[in-house]
């Protein structure tokens, strides 16, 4: 099960781009249910997700470079291109080595910036106290859900 929370950014962080990062693409072969691939780096993965905003199911399976390449010719909408920053937040009793993915995408979203943060219960999600740099909480729209987005034009 997934559970995760997702920020609009409007002003990056001070030293985000010391952190590590990984330069993902993605591309949607259906949307409901969702079932995406991946190329991150040099992994590749194959994932399905039911529905949801807060909560939903999540199952990656790894695939070959051949294999999501033939895929790839059999996505439906766009490709997303993004560069993912991988920033920890400092631990606590309420916020338990958490971590802050910063999504900053090219392509046609260049200029869109998302922060999404993975909780391990539903009442941490809840209870989540943003750094003050996040902006909007988007995660119960479904707005920028990147199966919405590989589907705009």
């Amino acid at each position: 099960m997934e559970i995760e929370r997702k920020w609009k950014i409007e002003k990056l962080p001070e030293g985000y781009d010391a952190f590590p990062y990984s330069v993902i693409e993605q591309a949607y072969l259906c949307t409901d249910p969702v079932v995406r691939i991946r190329r991150q780096d040099q992994d590749y993965y194959l994932t399905y997700k039911s529905k949801g905003l807060l909560e939903r199911e999540e199952y990656n399976l790894p695939l070959t470079c051949d294999a999501y390449e033939h895929l790839l010719k059999k996505a439906d909408g766009m490709v997303l291109t993004k560069r993912r920053y991988r920033i920890p937040l400092s631990s606590s009793v309420e916020t338990p080595d958490l971590t802050i993915e910063l999504d900053l995408f090219s392509g046609a979203y260049e200029g869109l910036m998302l922060a999404e943060v993975e909780f391990p219960t539903k009442e941490a999600a809840l209870s989540f106290t943003p750094p003050d740099w996040f902006g909007e909480d988007v995660t119960f729209s479904g707005q920028y859900q990147n199966s919405r987005l590989s589907q705009r034009k």
